[in-house]
């Protein structure tokens, strides 16, 4: 039985927006961690390098989840890794970190279930945590952009969050009522556009302040 679950949610967060905040939000019900760890990406080495400073991509984070209910964390370790950051890495590190018994559980979009088999050792992501997929209504399992093998991975590894939280690693659950479309690119077009009214949608107040006050995205 876990003592302590830890919910992971990692990404570039160039900027943070309401996706992400939603995501955070939506496993934390589902989980109730004792601790939620925010992990800004150095350089993934799936996209482009980065338009934001490390620094601020960090302090947007912490404008974001100020007087979350979970205690929050921002880690900074793949900031502080040379190179290209992976997950597997990170989840190892902080397996290491955290003991053996720690629930780890690892909060991810849609998008990146349908990538999954790109990832460096994502079978393998297992071993150190569980993963939880947040999707849009209504999506199957069995679906013709899933891969197979990851399809067959997750159905012997479906389990509650209950379970989730009460082991360390090696289940999954899927959410498939979350129904948030967010997307970087148009927020960083709008911001140079200096549409801040379309950019007040997607983004929380704290960070489109900081965002000005600071002139960030101002070009594409």
């Amino acid at each position: 039985m876990s003592e302590r679950c830890v919910l992971l949610l990692g990404g570039s967060f160039d900027p943070v927006h309401a996706g992400h905040v939603a995501l955070a939000r939506y496993c934390s019900a589902l989980l109730h961690p004792d601790e939620l760890r925010i992990v800004p990406a150095g350089q993934p080495w799936q996209k482009p390098a980065m338009r934001t400073p490390a620094t601020h991509r960090i302090a947007m984070l912490r404008e974001a989840f100020a007087g979350w209910a979970t205690p929050v964390m921002i880690d900074e370790q793949e900031v502080q890794r040379d190179g290209a950051s992976y997950a597997i890495d990170t989840l190892r590190a902080l397996r290491a970190e955290l003991g053996a018994d720690a629930s780890i559980v690892m909060a991810l979009g849609a998008d990146q279930l349908l990538n999954l088999p790109t990832w460096r050792d994502w079978r393998q992501l297992f071993d150190v945590a569980h993963l939880c997929f947040a999707t849009r209504p209504g999506f199957a399992l069995q679906g013709a952009a899933l891969d197979p093998e990851v399809a067959a991975q997750l159905g012997r590894r479906l389990a509650s969050p209950t379970q989730l939280r009460a082991s360390a690693h090696g289940l999954a659950f899927i959410a498939s009522n979350l129904a948030v479309d967010v997307s970087s690119t148009a927020i960083r077009q709008a911001l140079a556009e200096g549409d801040m009214d379309r950019a007040a949608q997607w983004l929380p107040g704290p960070v489109l302040d900081y965002i000005q006050r600071h002139y960030l995205y101002q070009n594409l």
